[in-house]
Order: structure tokens, then sequence, then C-alpha cells
């Protein structure tokens, strides 16, 4: 999944970083409000994380431009503040979610997860889609009952697939999906993963080329 990080602190957003890149999250980390801004208008991401403090412009002036723009990812606020009204202010300026400072990294991967099964529909763990399963907590993917073994972009790409059927997902996309920024996807590895879950699916008209276009999963939950 693809996460915006917005935390100018060195040493909370690296550890936020690592621990969520561990967590199978492909982070993009920026240290100010409006490299914030310009990263959600001109990049797609599947959830962001913000923190208020920021050096230029306040979390919350970025939280309200970027809703007033029409942007509806899912968005964790991180904050100091945990009185009441503080955190009613927040939602109702348009955050999914708040953790207050320190924090776990596995709770706040945590409620990552669950915020983005939640903007897709689903409020369990387990999403189902036709004769595939996946568990978003465990990771673990299902063939009629049979756990398969996948990898990470594998898995990655299962989960978009899934989360989303019917809808044809546009190469780029899936490319940006599958990167990361210390790693560049060769020209073929799109189609080298979904060779390879096809394979692993056992039904290779489950995921059907759109050609010139990109990939869709042909199932309905």
């Amino acid at each position: 999944m693809q996460l915006l990080l917005v935390e100018d602190n060195q040493t909370l957003g690296q550890a936020v970083e690592i621990g969520l890149s561990q967590r199978q999250f492909t982070v993009t980390w920026v240290r100010t409000g409006a490299a914030a801004i310009s990263n959600f208008n001109r990049q797609e991401y599947d959830v962001a994380i913000l923190d208020l403090g920021l050096p230029d412009i306040d979390g919350e002036r970025v939280l309200q431009s970027i809703r007033k723009k029409g942007v509806d990812i899912p968005i964790l606020v991180l904050t100091a503040r945990d009185q009441t009204s503080d955190i009613i202010h927040l939602l109702d300026a348009g955050a999914d979610d708040f953790m207050t400072k320190p924090f776990d990294v596995n709770e706040l991967a945590a409620r990552l997860r669950a915020l983005l099964r939640r903007r897709s529909g689903y409020a369990s763990a387990t999403i189902e889609c036709g004769p595939i399963a996946i568990d978003t907590s465990s990771r673990e993917a299902f063939v009629n009952g049979h756990e398969i073994t996948l990898s990470r972009k594998e898995y990655e790409l299962l989960q978009l697939f899934v989360m989303q059927p019917m809808k044809v997902h546009p190469r780029d996309k899936i490319e940006a999906l599958l990167s990361s920024d210390t790693h560049v996807v060769e020209s073929n590895a799109l189609e080298v993963h979904v060779h390879n879950l096809r394979k692993k699916l056992g039904q290779r008209e489950l995921i059907e080329t759109i050609r010139g276009v990109g990939y869709r999963l042909r199932c309905k939950n």
C-alpha cells in the first residue's frame, strides 16, 4: 500500500518509515507542510500519516487544504494533543483517526490497515472474492480454502485486486505499488508478477489483461 508520511522529526520519521516498510507499506516521507500538499496534489496514495507540528504550515491547515481540494484518502493524524475538544476538532476538520505521541508502531500499522479496510467497505481482516480469500492482518492468501505461498509483491498485487474486484487497474498505478525509492521496477516485472500470481491461483482467467490499460480481477464479493 502506498503511504505518505508527513513528519518533520528526523528520529520519529525514520522509525516510522522503517517500521511500516517492514510491515509491507511503501512509504514516501516528507518533512514539511508544503511538500505534503505538493505530494497530495501530484500523486495518488492509499493512506497518509500527518503530524500536526510541522515547521512551515500547521498540520491542521494542511489537512483542511487538501480536504477542500477533494483529497479523500484516509488520513491518520499524529498529535501531542489529548484533550477531547482537540480530538473532536481534528476529526471534524477531516482526520479519519488519530494517535497521540508516543505510540507503538504495531498499533499504528493496525490502525492503518483498519482505515484501508473501511475505505474499501470491509470490517473484517479477512476479505473474500470468489475462490480467493486474504487475511490483511497475517498477510495470508487462500484459494478454495487452501493456503498459497506468495512473495511480498505478489501479495500486494493480489490485495489490490481483491479489495477492488472488477476494477481495471492501470499499469502505472500497479507499477508504483510494486516500486520503492530504492528499487526500480524492470520493464517486464509486472508481467512476471502477474504470470506467477495466475499460476499460484490456479485459475488464469481470474486476472484479466486489459490491453493497453492494465489488469483486473474477474470475481465478485
